[in-house]
């Protein structure tokens, strides 16, 4: 070897070894910055009763591991921030959820499930009437179903802004009776609403809203002016009872001990898939399990819905908006739940058994 070329040889290997090295650095920065950023929204949506201090830490927090990173970048003082961080998560995973808050009325009463035989009794079940978004006449009932007479089950997605995220809930159909519809959501207290970053850190406990689809539904279509699609899921009956007997062990669950929502783990698409599974469900995971406006297309391919048009026109077809303004609100909750499905894709057929995949 010519000792130009050796010396091209040798050249190359430190400045390989620097790429790799600054690639590993790179790698570790964004990591502290990624957790340093946890630890500051931690620090910010903490239990601490007063908002101001909870700020003032959040900013300290934060100008601290700027300052120890960027500016001291001394092993001694990134260990002390290192240190801090490590306290701030143990802090974080003590705070206990709670029962007892000034909940908002439509979250105040926390459904529960009595089932006997094939009888199941719920209580909480919710049947607001709605004057606006914001201003409703509360009524809770008892509500009697019986598991021989579930049906099916239908998917409503409902968007704040058509696109990759929205809210996904279900209703379970019974032969002889209204759906009962079931929305896994957030607890706000009084004042407090929807932050999709908050959710992610222990600001709001875990609720399922269980109630009449004219309320649950309604609220959404008619004066929220979300856009809701419905679709038939493509399940047998006995999987659609084995899905509702699990929502139900959830809901009495919760009426009995307090949890967190969790926008990445304990959100509401994550957990009907979750439910799902527990039913029999066959499947891995998808990116649309967390971008849950795209789910619909995720169940079009699965074959978890009706597959005898292309998606865009079922999507087309599955909005319900229409139906809903126009239906009269003196409508019973039968009659309501009928005149939204009229026409869609997949009711009134018989469930078979989808693919799986």
């Amino acid at each position: 070897m010519s000792t130009e070329n050796s010396k091209t040889f040798r050249s190359g290997e430190p400045v390989l070894f620097r790429i790799f090295r600054r690639f590993l650095s790179t790698i570790r920065v964004l990591l502290w910055a990624a957790a340093g950023a946890w630890g500051t929204f931690a620090i910010y949506y903490s239990n601490l009763p007063s908002g101001s201090m909870r700020l003032t830490l959040a900013v300290g927090f934060a100008a601290f591991g700027i300052w120890a990173f960027l500016i001291k970048r001394t092993p001694k003082v990134r260990l002390v921030y290192a240190g801090i961080l490590l306290g701030v998560l143990a802090w974080f995973i003590a705070i206990p959820p709670k029962m007892s808050r000034e909940w908002r009325k439509e979250v105040a009463i926390m459904p529960r499930a009595v089932i006997n035989g094939d009888k199941v009794t719920l209580t909480g079940f919710r049947n607001f009437e709605y004057q606006s978004r914001d201003h409703f006449t509360e009524h809770y009932e008892e509500r009697i179903v019986s598991l021989d007479d579930l049906t099916s089950v239908d998917l409503f997605i409902s968007y704040w802004s058509v696109g990759p995220i929205g809210h996904t809930f279900l209703s379970f159909n019974f032969d002889n009776a209204p759906p009962v519809c079931i929305s896994i959501e957030t607890r706000p207290e009084v004042g407090e609403g929807f932050s999709p970053i908050a959710s992610a850190f222990k600001e709001y406990e875990l609720f399922y809203a269980v109630g009449d689809e004219r309320d649950l539904v309604g609220v959404r279509t008619n004066h929220r002016n979300e856009e809701v699609y419905l679709y038939r899921m493509n399940l047998p009956p006995e999987a659609v009872r084995r899905l509702f007997l699990v929502y139900l062990e959830r809901i009495n669950e919760l009426a009995d001990r307090a949890e967190w929502y969790y926008l990445f783990r304990q959100n509401c698409t994550l957990n009907i898939v979750r439910y799902k599974n527990a039913a029999g469900r066959e499947g891995s995971f998808d990116i649309r399990h967390l971008l849950n406006g795209w789910i619909d297309r995720y169940f079009y391919e699965t074959e978890m819905v009706d597959t005898s048009m292309p998606f865009e026109e079922l999507r087309k077809t599955s909005k319900i908006n229409e139906a809903a303004k126009s239906a009269d609100p003196s409508l019973d909750a039968m009659e309501f739940s009928r005149r939204i499905r009229e026409g869609l894709p997949g009711h009134g057929k018989q469930s078979v058994e989808p693919i799986k995949k």
